[in-house]
């Protein structure tokens, strides 16, 4: 008797686990579980975010100091890319139910992991100048591919690299292979992170306006897709590349080979990250000392995350987040300046100003095109 009654809560216990299993198709998570895979995932988000508003900072500085005219999304481009971002999605979606979507992975695999070590190189390249010895030399080298002679003469291939980009790269590399091999989560997160940062660095917002068209036009993009129709969800679960971050819930059951994930895309991360990173750069051109409206709003985005993962938990179905995000990135900073009365300069504030030409220089240049 004294045995039936020790042995039967392990039994119970082990028959609950099975049956959630088979009905969810999913291994069991335990409620400290989900909290360490969400809290990651906030972390994971967050982090992209700052460091990569920072870095996009002292980009356009580099670009504005060697003359240099960095390609800005204008208004029309704004407008139109949920457009183009849904016939993308469907054509990804219609794919997934006509054909394995094993064709498309293993396409996509090889195109992520040529981009992804070198986001990843990008990323690592200030880290390793810090780290390596200063008795390892730095030696520059420089690829130089023309066709033509003298006048005639235009680069096919010309780049520059040290050989501490070569450390990046060799580095990059075996994280790649990882990936490619393994499919492992970590190896895709460290590649999701990079893509994440690498976009919100280089992919600039010129203005405020163009930042609210393509915001609001992605947040009706996200509501309509993830609530109208079952395509964003089934793509997401399809892809097997990282453009999206994950963490296993059931982390403390199955250790490093759990596979019960919460995602997060990375476009939720790049695409608020890019109109936060605007913000930095208006707070630096007010020269006022301060981060104001970009610490204001870069804490309305993780309320907003947790209003999203809080309402996904509640209601059991997935949240499209910038349903959430949007509103909490774009009233945050309007409000704030309105009251401040700073909102003509944040309007009126752009990156790479627009140079007026005289009619004379206008002619000039449009006989030269």
């Amino acid at each position: 008797m004294a045995e039936s009654v020790t042995e039967l809560p392990i039994t119970i216990e082990e028959s609950i686990k099975e049956t959630v299993q088979n009905v969810t198709g999913k291994p069991p998570s335990s409620i400290e579980g989900v909290a360490i895979a969400y809290l990651s995932l906030v972390v994971m988000a967050i982090l992209p975010i700052f460091f990569g508003s920072f870095r996009s900072v002292k980009y356009l500085k580099e670009q504005k100091e060697s003359g240099e005219k960095h390609e800005t999304m204008t208004n029309k481009d704004a407008l139109m890319f949920p457009l183009f971002a849904s016939c993308a999605l469907f054509a990804f979606y219609i794919f997934f139910q006509f054909f394995s979507k094993e064709y498309i992975n293993l396409l996509l695999t090889g195109y992520f992991f040529f981009l992804g070590v070198l986001a990843l190189s990008h990323l690592l390249s200030p880290i390793i100048a810090l780290i390596v010895p200063a008795s390892v030399p730095n030696l520059p080298y420089h690829i130089l591919f023309t066709r033509g002679e003298r006048d005639a003469r235009s680069d096919i291939v010309n780049y520059k690299f040290t050989s501490y980009d070569v450390i990046c790269l060799v580095i990059s590399l075996i994280f790649g292979a990882w990936y490619l091999l393994k499919k492992h989560w970590i190896a895709n997160n460290l590649f999701g992170i990079a893509f994440a940062i690498n976009g919100v660095e280089l992919l600039h917002l010129n203005n405020v306006v163009t930042g609210c068209i393509l915001l609001c036009g992605l947040f009706l993009y996200d509501i309509f897709w993830v609530f109208g129709t079952n395509v964003m969800v089934t793509v997401a679960k399809s892809f097997e590349v990282p453009i999206k971050l994950v963490f296993p819930q059931d982390l403390l059951i199955n250790g490093l080979n759990a596979s019960n994930f919460a995602m997060l895309g990375l476009g939720d991360i790049v695409v608020p990250g890019l109109f936060i990173a605007l913000l930095l750069r208006f707070d630096k051109s007010l020269k006022r000392g301060s981060e104001f409206y970009f610490r204001a709003t870069f804490a309305a985005y993780i309320l907003g995350l947790l209003a999203t993962i809080l309402v996904m938990h509640v209601f059991k179905h997935a949240q499209p987040a910038l349903l959430y995000l949007v509103p909490a990135c774009l009233a945050t900073p309007l409000t704030l300046a309105l009251l401040k009365g700073d909102i003509n300069a944040l309007f009126n504030y752009e990156d790479q100003p627009a140079i007026l030409e005289s009619p004379t220089e206008a002619s000039k240049t449009k006989k030269s095109e």
